[in-house]
């Protein structure tokens, strides 16, 4: 009679598993997320690697838990399913980097369908991130060819599986408790783990895998509570390169007369804060009752009602920058840069859904909450101060227009929300469906709807300079094609310049409607842009912008057109300022009754100290530029900075990215009787 063949017994973890299918994930992990760090950010061994090394090992460790739950076929699946999953993961992230220049969320998946539409950018990305594509590509393809001595043989025992379950355990406990216990700085690494969100930074400090899972914690179980006002860590590393900026006064000034001062009110309503907040029982809406109490509001001034009763043509255009404006190509771009207000420090920041964020806070004053849709997400809440809701209370008509697909990114929900009644491509606007579709044929099918509708709101959001930027995949870079054949420039650069163009005649057909029909000088336009070109690469932008740009700060910088047909001479405005001011700044040009405390920009007009945010929480004020990757104020040239400045204003730049998310996720101004009546 044949023996009975016994499994030997699990008496070591060599003896039971191979040390060599124990080190596949963990290894391949951390190799796969170096290859993404030097894709994305340059480098490898920077500030976050160790982090990234302690969460890729736990992780790599927990699949090799699962990879050892079954036979040997199992195994080998189990292996290929999990490999495949984080690859594709990373290989979305690189891609989506490429093209947007920031990192994908997992909410932004549910509008995977929409982003289809894009696939020639989709294909451009993944031409362009070719190598580190195939480099995380490789491990998955060994995987699947000669996977048998990278997987476990059999079943692993329970002692071994208890083993890898405790080692896996510990190696993360490990890394949360040396990222709680890294509190240098504001923007300590404990902070950025445990309370706020910042996508970009969490990707350079912890890696994207560990980003993947504080995505999906906020998403299923909400944010962790931030601190009311974060303590900060030691001062941040103060350089002494200087930057452009105010000049130190001379040492012994010219005697000057007494000026006379004009005592001005303040942009509130009659909102008792500390009232609301002593009555509230509610822990969420105490603390922002009790935050909002604290707000210095700004100052009415001397441009308060400068435009009160003209109409309003609001436009966020599409890829538009600083670098779209020539007196050849574009005349009429600059023929209001140049005759209005000319803002010689204007940045538009680019957020983390790129187009749909810059309308959120051009459109809001508040800044978006990372890893949702924002503006699609305020479609329920009341939004009172969006000029579409202030300028309908006082009885303008008001209307809202996009050339591209009408429910693109939910617009449907959010427009009509913010009190317009909106119009898109397959909704009441009838351009011809060409990508991208021409802002020039919006403004001729438009304005005649509400020209004669005096007093009028009109919003535009343009599609026209929307990347790729090619004459063979962009209707509007071909259309002007030969009007840029000659410029000393790559295809890119030429590209962008063309369909850039069809803004301008959009915004010449507009000034020929309005003058038509004896609205020019009654009317103001304000144009920004939703975010910069980043359809390009830097030695594309180098080329628009004739320098080397810094990428980090200058390639914000923008134009900002905020024009009236009766102004008589430019008024130059120097005090660095963002689309984040855009709305407080109408609003009290426009001598709209509105409560400056309840909103993150400030009114460029008033003596509210300067101040411009970015998504990763750096910031420039008029004293210099804080750098949150490098974790470095630069002072500007002849600023003197007090100490314990850059905590101070990061300590503001934190709240106002805390107060903005709760205002959102709790309707706050529904909560203290602001509603909007549609």
């Amino acid at each position: 009679m044949k023996g009975t063949r016994l499994q030997k017994p699990d008496t070591g973890l060599g003896r039971a598993v191979p040390y060599l299918p124990l080190l596949w994930f963990p290894a391949v992990i951390f190799c796969q997320e170096l290859v993404v760090r030097c894709w994305v950010f340059g480098a490898a061994l920077d500030r976050g690697i160790g982090f990234t090394l302690l969460f890729s090992l736990a992780l790599g460790l927990v699949c090799d838990f699962f990879c050892c739950l079954w036979g040997e076929r199992g195994n080998r699946r189990c292996s290929v399913v999990l490999s495949a999953l984080l690859t594709f993961w990373l290989l979305v992230q690189t891609v989506y980097f490429t093209i947007f220049k920031t990192f994908l969320t997992v909410y932004s998946l549910g509008g995977a369908g929409q982003a289809l539409q894009f696939w020639r950018d989709i294909l451009a990305g993944a031409g362009e991130a070719w190598l580190p594509l195939a480099l995380l590509l490789a491990p998955p393809a060994v995987l699947c060819l000669f996977g048998r001595p990278f997987t476990p043989k059999a079943r692993a025992g329970r002692r071994t599986l208890i083993w890898l379950a405790a080692c896996a355990a510990a190696v993360q406990l490990t890394g949360a408790l040396a990222v709680n216990a890294s509190t240098a700085g504001v923007l300590s690494d404990g902070y950025l783990y445990s309370e706020a969100f910042v996508p970009d930074l969490s990707v350079a400090r912890f890696g994207v895998l560990t980003t993947l899972r504080l995505d999906l914690r906020q998403l299923f179980f909400g944010s962790e509570p931030e601190s009311e006002k974060p303590e900060p860590g030691p001062t941040p590393t103060v350089v002494p390169t200087v930057l452009p900026g105010p000049s130190a006064p001379p040492a012994d000034p010219p005697a000057a007369p007494e000026p006379t001062f004009v005592v001005y009110g303040e942009n509130t309503m009659d909102i008792d804060f500390a009232a609301l907040a002593g009555a509230e029982t509610d822990e969420t809406l105490k603390k922002l009752h009790a935050y909002f109490a604290r707000v210095q509001p700004t100052d009415q001034n001397a441009y308060t009602g400068r435009f009160a009763g003209k109409n309003l043509i609001l436009m966020t255009a599409e890829g538009f920058s600083r670098f779209a404006v020539d007196e050849a190509l574009t005349p009429t771009l600059y023929r209001l840069a140049n005759t209005g207000f000319v803002f010689e420090n204007f940045y538009n920041p680019l957020w983390w859904v790129s187009t749909l964020d810059g309308e959120y806070v051009a459109n809001t004053s508040l800044i978006p909450k990372p890893g949702v849709w924002s503006m699609y997400k305020s479609g329920s809440n009341s939004m009172y101060f969006c000029l579409g809701n202030q300028f309908r209370r006082l009885g303008y008509a008001t209307n809202a227009y996009h050339n591209h697909t009408w429910d693109y990114y939910s617009r449907d929900i959010s427009h009509p929300n913010m009190g317009y009644v909106y119009k898109g491509l397959g909704h009441g606007l009838d351009v011809r469906a060409t990508w991208p579709e021409s802002d020039l044929e919006m403004m001729e099918l438009t304005v005649p709807e509400y020209v004669g509708e005096a007093p009028f709101h009109t919003y535009y959001m343009t599609v026209s300079g929307h990347m790729n930027y090619t004459f063979a995949g962009n209707a509007m870079a071909y259309k002007h094609r030969d009007a840029v054949a000659s410029l000393p420039m790559s295809e890119g650069p030429r590209a962008y310049l063309a369909c850039q163009m069809e803004l301008d005649l959009a915004l010449e057909s507009l000034l020929r409607q309005l003058e038509a029909a004896g609205e020019l000088e009654n009317t103001v336009i304000c144009l920004s842009a939703d975010h910069y070109p980043y359809g390009m690469e830097k030695f594309q932008l180098d080329e628009l912008a004739g320098e080397d740009l810094d990428m980090r700060f200058d390639v914000y910088r923008s134009t900002w057109i905020l024009w009236s047909g009766d102004m008589e001479e430019p008024v130059t405005v120097e005090k660095p300022c963002s689309s984040l001011d855009i709305l407080p700044t109408l609003s009290n040009l426009f001598g709209l009754e509105y409560d400056s405390r309840l909103l993150m920009g400030r009114d460029v007009f008033s003596q509210s100290p300067a101040l411009v945010v970015l998504s990763d929480r750096s910031f420039i004020t008029d004293l210099g530029r804080y750098d949150s990757k490098a974790d470095v104020f630069t002072p500007a040239e002849g600023a003197a900075v007090p100490e314990g400045y850059a905590s101070e204003v990061l300590r503001r730049v934190n709240d106002m990215f805390f107060y903005s998310k709760l205002i959102l996720e709790n309707d706050y101004y529904a909560k203290i009787g602001l509603a909007v009546e549609h």
